[in-house]
């Protein structure tokens, strides 16, 4: 297998140079293909390798009067070849070339991918460790819930990208096909050990059937793990933006010395960075429905599919990758504002702890609807009256009939919620 991969920028692998240095890749294997079965001389394909070389501004050059990139492409490269160009393009198709050299342009995006998202669960493992025992509040439908601790969310958002992860690998092996198969995908010109044989060496699995192009719902699917990897992005994006907010504090984005947040307002440090990775989020998205729509081409083939593709694939791979490493950077440089998240669990008094005096007061032998009308009493007047719930229980007649003081100090006792914390941390962390 060649190894063509070596650390490249995401947007070297989809400059004009590259697609066609691709297309020269999977040409010279095939060449190598037929020498390997004795079609052509070793020495001539490896004469080939040696010489064959193309320049973009002389493809351009002949595109104008061929209007056909593949066939400039190829005038371009056998101008350098002379009599060894009859050996190049034997028996195959323009899309034999596309699309094979699309499929490596496609794992070698995916290898960065992959080294971003190792990067990120990385840091957010740091993160996690870090605040195991940070207490905070839980929230659902947007109002407190009970209390959890930050290390506990982070916990969660290490599990979402680890199983995005996954499944980008899959979809990254899926796309992992090649093909040399001749027009309309018979062979009718190359033998289908050629494609074995290419195939293998640029570390491409051949397509079970091709039909002069690989089906695009293998493409729509990989675009679908794009789309899924930009959408949890979101989420954890969001969830900054919204402990950002100023009657929340819990959470900030790094703020850089000499930075500024507003031209008008100088107290502003806004979340700009969460915000931007949820309209990116949009885009990608978007490029995904553009590559289901790219599946339902006509009979074997049209090329409705082919302009759409140079504009999704690598805009949605440059800019999930843009998007791991810029959350990457915000979670690595996020302020915790610890002092806040604990004043937010013991608001109203601890009316959080209202589902642990219930079940105590269901234990004294209350039924629930009994227990729960008491307990709602006080927690909804601490709430509605800016009071304190825990106070309230303590003059609450039915409730000092059942509980003592201590008891009541044990349940708004934080730590009876973190009692299984160290279980979620060796599902999550191992």
């Amino acid at each position: 297998m060649i190894d063509r991969y070596s650390r490249k920028e995401m947007t070297d692998i989809w400059t004009l140079e590259s697609k066609f240095d691709y297309y020269l890749q999977v040409e010279l294997a095939v060449c190598d293909a037929y020498a390997q079965l004795g079609t052509i001389p070793k020495n001539a394909a490896q004469e080939i390798r040696k010489n064959a070389k193309f320049s973009v501004e002389r493809i351009d050059q002949i595109e104008q009067e061929v209007k056909h990139d593949v066939i400039a492409f190829l005038t371009c490269v056998n101008e350098n070849l002379g009599e060894l160009g009859r050996y190049v393009h034997v028996g195959m198709t323009s899309s034999d070339v596309i699309d094979t050299a699309f499929a490596l342009q496609i794992q070698d995006s995916g290898k960065i991918i992959i080294t971003d998202f190792d990067k990120v669960i990385c840091t957010l493992k740091n993160l996690a460790n870090n605040h195991k025992n940070t207490l905070c509040i839980g929230r659902s439908h947007g109002i407190h819930a009970e209390v959890m601790t930050f290390g506990v969310k982070i916990c969660n958002w290490i599990d979402i990208l680890t199983r995005q992860r996954d499944n980008f690998i899959h979809a990254l092996e899926q796309i992992r096909v090649g093909q040399i198969s001749g027009p309309v995908g018979t062979y009718s010109n190359i033998s289908p050990q050629i494609e074995e044989i290419t195939c293998k060496n640029l570390g491409l699995r051949a397509a079970k059937i091709s039909t002069q192009i690989i089906a695009r719902d293998y493409h729509a699917y990989f675009m679908q793990s794009l789309a899924l990897i930009a959408s949890v992005i979101e989420q954890l994006a969001t969830e900054i933006r919204h402990l950002q907010r100023t009657e929340v504090l819990e959470l900030e984005e790094g703020f850089a010395k000499g930075q500024k947040g507003s031209s008008a307002m100088p107290h502003k440090k806004n979340p700009v960075l969460s915000e931007n990775l949820c309209g990116l989020a949009r885009v990608v998205r978007a490029n995904s429905i553009a590559a289901l729509e790219n599946i339902p081409l006509w009979h074997e083939r049209d090329i409705s599919h082919s302009s759409a593709e140079r504009i999704i694939f690598p805009d949605s791979l440059t800019l999930v990758d843009f998007m791991l490493n810029r959350f990457n950077n915000i979670a690595e440089n996020i302020v915790v504002h610890k002092d806040n998240m604990l004043k937010h669990t013991n608001e109203f008094g601890g009316i959080v702890y209202s589902q642990k005096v219930l079940l105590s007061l269901v234990a004294k032998g209350l039924t629930r609807e009994q227990a729960y009308t008491i307990v709602q009493r006080n927690a909804l007047d601490a709430f509605q009256n800016h009071g304190d719930f825990k106070a309230n229980l303590l003059k609450d007649s039915e409730v000092m009939n059942l509980l003592n003081m201590n008891e009541i100090e044990q349940i708004f006792n934080p730590q009876a919620f973190l009692k299984n914390i160290n279980t979620i941390y060796e599902r999550v962390l191992g």
